[in-house]
């Protein structure tokens, strides 16, 4: 059975213009489906929880919603053989999609799940925080602390304080936020241990972030390197006392270009600990989960099957 997971308001209420097109074609060939439409945060882990305990043994499951949509469902998901993901991707940021080169027709998209010729097994990130709460949590595109992570931050208080609306956020916003968050910045000291052995210290780290897909942030490529079915994380590290060279650091990594920066460095590990001397907010996929001193990441191998 298809299973679809609708975000009515991503990209900017894009989601729900695509499902109705969507649906009409569902209709018209006569398929079988079920809808479930979000009205907020945490709607999708539930739905997605629901679907998946279910008796059904060939589930499809397929979020309609930007990288925060797809987010959710991943973690709702009780993942076994039963369960194949597919993905229609209305957001802003999209890099999910990106990364998994998918269409952003909607007739394209449908047509893809609906033959499903080709399925693959990509790898996912778990992220686990906190210490009188523990908090695990799975990322398709990335996670992040740092930086990234604030952005995501200053992107929701715009919204509560309604300076700005789901509907108006586009890349242009992310963009002039960003460029604010930068003059608000401060380096921390810290450091990672890779698989368990490697320790390397930093001074002045402005972010790390980890990756299973080349872009995040609606298509930064602060991994080049990173292949979504090779079973190891992506790291990319900026470090740098100055707001000026971070500025410099961040422009080249719109192009992937950073990592000929001494304030760059970049590494692939399957599972990392990150540590920083004070808190800093922390990012799963655009969507943050509060501000923290540690995190451990690592990467679970072809995880899930999703129709590309």
């Amino acid at each position: 059975m298809l299973y679809f997971i609708v975000n009515p308001n991503s990209g900017g209420a894009k989601g729900y213009l695509v499902w109705k097109e969507a649906e009409l074609r569902l209709q018209k060939l006569k398929i079988d489906y079920k809808v479930f439409l979000t009205t907020g945060p945490g709607d999708a882990i539930e739905y997605s929880r629901q679907i998946t305990n279910s008796d059904d043994d060939n589930i499809i499951l397929v979020p309609v919603g930007g990288d925060g949509t797809f987010n959710e469902v991943l973690n709702g998901a009780n993942i076994t053989d039963r369960v194949t993901f597919g993905y229609m991707p209305t957001g802003t940021g999209n890099d999910l999609a990106r990364g998994l080169k998918l269409s952003f027709n909607v007739v394209k998209s449908l047509e893809t799940i609906l033959s499903r010729k080709n399925i693959i097994e990509m790898d996912y990130g778990v992220l686990t925080v906190g210490s009188d709460e523990v908090i695990n949590r799975r990322f398709a595109v990335s996670t992040g602390i740092g930086y990234d992570a604030q952005v995501c931050v200053t992107i929701d208080q715009n919204i509560e304080r309604g300076k700005i609306g789901k509907i108006n956020l586009n890349k242009q916003v992310y963009l002039i936020l960003g460029a604010l968050d930068i003059l608000k910045i401060k380096p921390v000291k810290g450091h990672i241990v890779m698989d368990n052995d490697r320790k390397t210290e930093f001074n002045d780290i402005i972010f790390i972030s980890t990756h299973n897909h080349i872009t995040e942030g609606g298509g930064r490529k602060f991994a080049p390197q990173a292949d979504c079915q090779d079973g190891v994380l992506n790291l990319c590290i900026m470090h740098t006392k100055t707001k000026l060279e971070f500025a410099k650091l961040l422009a080249a990594g719109l192009g992937g270009n950073h990592l000929k920066y001494s304030g760059v460095r970049a590494y692939d590990c399957r599972t990392v600990n990150i540590h920083f001397d004070e808190p800093r907010a922390v990012h799963t996929d655009g969507e943050v989960l509060g501000f923290f001193t540690d995190c451990e990441v690592h990467c679970v191998k072809k995880g899930i099957r999703i129709i590309t």
